[in-house]
């Protein structure tokens, strides 16, 4: 049986964002991509760990890849589709306005 799907508010998905943080950093290759990806350091990543925009970027980073949604969720012990729940809870989500 797949894990339940949590009702979330904003102070479940930083918290969801910030064990993605977790599984980002450590694994090396995650690591690079996600710095890559967000054009981020090492020092700015310290220093905005508790930005709820950040928090967003880091689940964006996450849902590009259904290999890594599937390993957050996986040592979350949620849902893979709670993580979209989660970066629905976050600022700046992207919108996409395609038919």
């Amino acid at each position: 049986m797949p894990p339940k799907i949590p009702k979330l508010g904003r102070e479940g998905a930083e918290a969801l964002a910030l064990h993605a943080v977790a599984v980002i950093v450590a694994d090396d290759e995650l690591l690079t991509q996600f710095l890559s990806f967000t054009g981020s350091g090492a020092d700015e990543l310290r220093s905005r760990i508790t930005d709820p925009d950040f928090l967003g970027a880091v689940l964006d980073f996450v849902l590009e890849s259904d290999t890594t949604v599937e390993k957050v969720a996986h040592a979350a012990g949620v849902a893979m589709e709670t993580i979209l729940l989660a970066r629905s809870q976050l600022p700046g989500m992207p919108m996409d306005w395609t038919p």
